[in-house]
C-alpha cells in the first residue's frame, strides 16, 4: 500500500479519502487544523486522521516523513506552504489549486525537486486542459480553443441560482483575480466577471464569464499555436451581475471574510448538483476549417455509501487519478508534470477517472 498524507479534511478531502481508501491500495492520513472536521469524517478502513496547523513547519515536515505523496485539499492560502515542505522532504505533490500565483511557485519548486509535482489536479483547472489538448491535438492548426465549466444546482432557488457545493474561499478567488487568455496569439491578461455571454445546451440556459486560474499551464502549452484560447465559468442566467456588484461595486472583494461570511450564511450546500463540461476547439484539418466539441454531465450519485455531489466527485476523481497515474509509474517520478500532457483515454481509462463517464440523468429544466 502507499502512504498518503491528505491535507484539508473539507467537502472535497473528505471524497478523496473516500475514493483512494476504497481502493484498498492507499492508506490515507487526513490532516486538518481543526478536529472537529476530521472527527465528522465517516471511518474507514485504512484511513487516519491528524490534527495539523501548516503553519507549523516542524509538524508539517514529520508528518511528511516516509509518506510516497502529500495531496493538498487545503485553501489555496496555505497551498505554497505544502508545496515548499514536500520540496523539503523529497515526497511527491499534487494539488487542487486554481490560484495562479501558487502554481507559479509549485513550477519553481519543481526545477530542484527530487520528486514529482502535479499541481491543479481537479476539474478546471485540471480536467478541462487534459480534453482541451485532447481535441487540439486533432487540427494540424488552431484557431480557437473555448472552455466553459460550471458547477450547478439542479433545482435553483435563489436569485443567485447557486448552492455552495465546492470551497467557497475558492469561488471568491476565481472570481477576483486576473485571468489568463490568449487574444489574437498573444498572451494577455483579462479582468474577472467580464466578457459576459449566453448559451442554451440541451433547453437550458446559461451564462458563462472570465474567472481566474481554470485554463491552468494551457496558456503555456498552446503558446504560438492558437489564435484564441479562453475559459469561463458556467452559471444561470443573472448569477454574474449579482456577484460583480457585491466583489467590485460593494468592494467586498478587498474584504474576503466578509464576504464568505454573508454567502455561506445565506446560501445553503446541497448534494443534487450537475457539473457541466463544454469545450470547442475549431481548426484546419485536411485542408478543411473544423470544429470538434466536447460535452459532458456529471451529476452528484453515492461512492460506498456515501452521497457525494458531482463536483465533489469530478474534482476528488482527478486527483486521485493522477495520483494513481503517479503510483504506477504512468507518469515521470521527478519533475513538474502538466495535467495536459495525460491523454484523455488514459485518463479515463483509469479507476478513478471513470467517474467522468456513465449514465446521467435529466436535470430538472430552468425556464427560459
Amino acid at each position: 500500500m502507499r502512504d498518503i498524507l491528505l491535507i484539508g479534511a473539507g467537502k472535497i478531502g473528505e471524497t478523496i479519502a473516500e475514493l483512494l481508501c476504497g481502493s484498498g491500495d492507499y492508506r490515507v492520513t487526513v490532516a486538518d487544523r481543526s478536529d472537529l472536521q476530521l472527527q465528522r469524517l465517516p471511518k474507514r478502513a485504512h484511513m487516519k486522521t491528524l490534527v495539523l496547523d501548516v503553519s507549523d513547519e516542524a509538524a508539517l515536515a514529520a508528518a511528511m516523513k516516509g509518506r510516497f505523496a502529500v495531496l493538498s485539499a487545503a485553501p489555496y492560502s496555505v497551498t505554497g506552504k505544502i508545496a515548499i515542505a514536500a520540496h523539503k522532504a523529497g515526497v511527491h505533490y499534487l494539488d487542487l489549486t486554481e490560484d495562479v500565483a501558487n502554481t507559479r511557485l509549485v513550477k519553481k519548486l519543481a526545477e530542484t525537486a527530487k520528486s514529482t509535482f502535479i499541481p491543479q489536479c481537479g476539474l478546471a483547472p485540471g480536467f478541462i486542459s487534459i480534453v482541451a489538448n485532447d481535441l487540439a491535438r486533432r487540427f494540424e492548426t488552431l484557431d480557437s480553443v473555448r472552455l466553459r465549466v460550471g458547477a450547478l444546482p439542479l433545482y435553483p432557488s435563489n436569485a443567485l441560482g447557486y448552492n455552495l457545493t465546492w470551497s467557497t474561499d475558492g469561488v471568491i478567488n476565481e472570481y477576483d483575480e486576473p485571468c489568463e487568455a490568449i487574444v489574437d496569439g498573444t498572451l494577455r491578461e483579462a479582468s474577472p466577471l467580464e466578457e459576459l455571454e449566453e448559451f442554451s445546451l440541451d433547453g437550458v440556459r446559461y451564462e458563462a464569464f472570465n474567472t481566474s486560474g481554470g485554463l491552468g499551464t494551457l496558456c503555456e502549452t498552446l503558446a504560438g499555436k492558437v489564435r484564441q484560447l479562453n475559459y469561463k465559468t458556467v452559471r444561470y442566467p443573472g448569477h454574474r451581475d449579482i456577484m460583480k456588484a457585491l466583489i467590485q461595486d460593494l468592494r467586498l472583494g478587498e474584504r474576503r471574510e466578509v464576504l464568505k461570511d454573508i454567502l455561506e450564511q445565506a446560501l445553503p450546500a446541497t448534494h443534487q448538483d450537475v457539473v457541466l463540461i463544454f469545450v470547442t476547439v475549431s481548426g484546419h484539418r485536411d485542408g478543411q476549417y473544423l470544429q470538434e466539441t466536447y460535452t459532458n454531465k456529471v451529476y452528484g450519485t453515492e461512492v460506498n455509501g456515501v452521497t457525494h455531489s458531482g463536483i465533489q466527485i469530478t474534482t476528488a476523481a482527478g486527483i486521485c487519478a493522477m495520483l494513481d497515474l503517479l503510483a504506477t509509474g504512468a507518469l515521470p517520478q521527478k519533475g513538474f508534470v502538466r495535467q495536459e500532457e495525460v491523454s484523455l483515454a488514459t485518463f479515463l481509462s483509469n479507476r478513478f477517472g471513470c467517474a467522468y463517464g456513465g449514465p446521467k440523468p435529466r436535470p430538472a429544466s430552468r425556464a427560459a
